[in-house]
């Protein structure tokens, strides 16, 4: 599925960012130390362009709570067989310095992810394609699109973990990953120094590597997946508006 293939540039990196006491009673500042963002990106299969996204992350009403929405849509040729664009959100809010979700809603068409977390209960309970959801939470636990935001702070912070989670679907997987060190990257909007870290899931010969650059409040601005050393998929910056 195309739209599995684009959410593979982006997504894969996850992480327990809560102790239990965080889950419990968590603080949530009015300034998260997040700036709101939109960027759009191109994505490109064995060199053959075949999609766009766009990420957009905004405030929510209450101070500390934000959403964020990524669309993505195929092109070209591509466009024929997946006429229709992905779009997924999150609702979370920064507690403590690391990403809280909320609520959860992926949509492609008639077919629907959405679940809401209940930190209280220790659930996230919601339907996954008409089936429903009911996962035990981790501490810690992202969803698809929380988890980029945690990143991002993990890294401002200095103190990304060796293990995340995320729920993907009806289940919760773990991913381990590691920071491979500095690169200049040279982008669509200028040349940055970036710091990339590597994902991937035990026993599986995926490895998944992003760029994120520290001026731009750890902004992801570029990814690749790579398969047995061979290049798959990559994701690369075309624009940004702060």
């Amino acid at each position: 599925m195309l739209a599995r293939t684009l959410c593979a540039g982006l997504l894969a990196i996850s992480g327990p960012g809560f102790s239990t006491a965080q889950a419990q009673s968590p603080r949530v500042p009015a300034d998260a130390g997040i700036a709101p963002f939109s960027a759009h990106y191109v994505a490109e299969w064995k060199s053959i362009s075949v999609g766009t996204s766009d990420l957009e992350l905004k405030r929510d009403t209450e101070p500390g709570h934000y959403v964020y929405k990524w669309t993505i849509s195929a092109r070209g040729i591509f466009r024929l067989v997946y006429s229709e664009d992905v779009t997924q959100q999150s609702w979370f809010a920064v507690a403590d310095e690391h990403v809280r979700p909320e609520k959860y809603l992926a949509q492609q068409g008639s077919s629907r992810v959405i679940f809401d977390f209940d930190w209280a209960a220790g659930h996230a309970r919601g339907f996954s394609e008409e089936k429903p959801i009911d996962l035990v939470l981790k501490p810690g636990t992202q969803d698809l699109m929380s988890i980029q935001i945690e990143v991002m702070l993990g890294l401002k912070n200095g103190n990304l973990p060796n293990v995340f989670y995320i729920i993907d679907k009806d289940q919760i997987k773990d991913f381990n990953y590691a920071q491979e060190g500095s690169a200049v990257l040279r982008t669509a909007i200028g040349q940055f120094d970036t710091v990339i870290v590597s994902s991937r899931r035990t026993g599986n010969d995926r490895v998944l590597r992003m760029w994120f650059a520290p001026s731009l409040g750890y902004l992801p601005m570029q990814a690749e997946r790579s398969r047995g050393g061979k290049l798959e998929f990559a994701m690369r910056i075309r624009s940004l508006r702060p």
